[in-house]
């Protein structure tokens, strides 16, 4: 998908090598505007200056306390988990 659309990517880091978890995956969280998470089809939109930390933590990070895969930081947007149509409507544009 990210060939079709021309899409580059600056940084990837393997998320079985390198945790995200806890306190960083917050401040990472934390740092954008907006948060749109996929679960299956579901698509849930978290602001993370007005809506609850907790909430958030628990979508955001796996069983293990990992921030899921993939996540994608694209400026302030932060895109966490897969779904065809979220990467349709948000990533590629």
């Amino acid at each position: 998908m990210f060939d079709e659309k021309n899409i580059t990517i600056d940084e990837a880091v393997e998320a079985r090598k390198q945790k995200i978890e806890g306190d960083d995956a917050w401040n990472l969280l934390a740092a954008g505007d907006q948060i749109i998470v996929g679960r299956g089809k579901k698509v849930v939109l978290y602001d993370p200056k007005t809506d609850d930390k907790d909430e958030i933590l628990k979508v955001c990070l796996g069983r293990t306390g990992n921030l899921r895969a993939p996540t994608l930081k694209i400026g302030k947007l932060l895109v966490v988990g897969f779904n065809d149509d979220m990467y349709a409507q948000y990533v590629a544009k």
